[in-house]
Formats: C-alpha cells, structure tokens, sequence
C-alpha cells in the first residue's frame, strides 16, 4: 500500500462539486481514459490543483483505507495460491491511495477518473472519495461492492501478469474504433470475471461472504453497465461505443466467477462477440 493521500489535495473550481462528480463517475464507468482530466466535457473551466502539506484523515476515511488493504491483502492471498495451482508466480501490485490528483507511471490523473490501473507501474490507483459516490450517486454502496470494484482493477493487474493486457493492448493500437472498443470489453468482463474468481477463493478460504454480499456486488456490476449509464446519461445507448459491456454481460461474467471459481472458463476473447 502506498498512502499519498496526505500529499494533495484536489480542489476544483468552475461547477458545483455534485455535478462534477456525476460526469466523472460517468465518464469513468464508460471506460474514458484514466489518464485524462475531462477537460473535453465542457465543465465550465474546470481547474484542478494540488496542494502538498499534511492533514488529517476522518474515522471514515481510516477506516475506509483500513478496508481497502485488507481487500488488497485478500487478492494477494488469493491469488498466489491460484497461480500457485497453475505453476506460476505471482507478483502483486502496489495500491496506490491519493486525494484528488495523483502522478502514475502512466501519467497524470485526477480523482475525476475513478480507480483505475497503470500496466507501467503494476499499480492500482483510487481516491476513496469513489466509494461515497458509489454510495450516494449509484445507490450501489455495499462493503462487497466497494471490495468488487478493488478486485476488478485488481483484475486488470492479473491480466498483465498472464500477458492478456498487452497483447490485447496491441491489438487495439491496430485496430478501428468499433473493434478497439469490442476488445475493450471482452478484457472489461474478463476483469468482472477475475473479480468473481477472488470473491469465490476468499469465501472458500477464508468463509468471509455473508448474507447480502454477492447481491452487493452483482447490484453494483448492474449499475455500471453501458447500456445502463448511457440511458440515464442520455437517454439511449450506442452500443458500437460500449467499452465495458451491458449491465447483463457484467453481472454474469461477475456471477460466473463467483459460482464457479473455475479459471478454465474465463476465456472472452475466442466466442463470437454477440455470444458474449
């Protein structure tokens, strides 16, 4: 764990804070760049600063940093004995906490862009901030799901390991948007997958799911779907612009690792793209 939290300070001028955080989410959950500040959403002159110096950190806020690194610490767990079982090694990453702006190996970025991982630096990057907006904005708040959302970029982490992100990475450089964007959430639902495969080992380890857990979580991956974010955003989807999938592909490829646990099924790249 890596807690740069008392580092920076984001402080954001040119729209009410309320407003910004419902693009931002957005614009995150519809797979926006990471690296980007969404200077391009037209938010009134948005400006974001940092601010170095100490501060002190609400019992929430500790609390939620505490969780989080248990979280972490479970995915490490679990996944070392998963690889184990395959004859491989694995190299955890590094969780990086930040307030409002954060420099990553793979570049600058802000709260705004919600948690995301950089392959460069084998890093995953939140502002705890997110899961008070997944709380208060999405209605999908849940200790399960805050852990789902940590073990989807998590996920992502075990993708590079296997060497499922760069070569899909490659791929995409190549590839016309429509295509870029297909691949986009075939690795998406992979990670939903991967996600799943954590929650399953960390209940047969561990024994940690209680009542209401998996629905936590399946209720957050239904919630971040693109069909579902472009329609409340918009009014209608468009799905050659998908980037992570529709809420019904997240929710099952997210149930399918948590029912069966079985790495041997989390292939999204070789069936046809509508069997998604």
């Amino acid at each position: 764990m890596d807690d740069r939290r008392s580092l920076g300070g984001g402080k954001v001028a040119g729209m009410g804070i309320g407003g910004i955080a419902v693009i931002a989410l957005i614009t995150w959950l519809l797979g926006g760049n990471p690296l980007s500040v969404i200077s391009q959403a037209d938010l009134g002159g948005m400006i974001t600063t940092q601010t170095e110096g100490n501060r002190e950190f609400t019992q929430e806020e500790q609390e939620l940093a505490q969780f989080a690194s248990q979280i972490l610490a479970s995915t490490e767990d679990v996944w070392t004995k998963v690889f184990k079982s395959m004859n491989r090694t694995y190299n955890p990453p590094t969780m990086v906490l930040f307030t409002g702006a954060v420099q990553s190996g793979c570049g600058n970025a802000t709260s705004q862009t919600g948690p995301f991982y950089c392959s460069a630096d084998k890093c995953l990057y939140i502002d705890l901030s997110f899961f008070s907006q997944m709380k208060n904005q999405m209605k999908a708040g849940g200790d399960f799901a805050y852990a789902y959302v940590i073990a989807h970029e998590v996920g992502h982490h075990v993708q590079n390991e296997l060497g499922i992100l760069q070569q899909v990475n490659n791929i995409r450089a190549r590839s016309n948007e429509v295509t870029a964007n297909e691949y986009s959430v075939r690795l998406e639902l992979q990670a939903d997958f991967l996600a799943g495969i954590w929650g399953y080992y960390e209940n047969k380890f561990f024994g940690s799911l209680e009542k209401g857990d998996v629905e936590e979580a399946v209720n957050c991956a239904g919630k971040i779907g693109d069909d579902f974010l472009q329609k409340q955003a918009y009014g209608r989807s468009a799905p050659d612009t998908f980037t992570h999938g529709t809420s019904e592909q997240r929710t099952r490829w997210l149930y399918k690792g948590l029912s069966t646990g079985d790495m041997n099924q989390m292939d999204t790249f070789s069936m046809a793209y509508k069997s998604l």
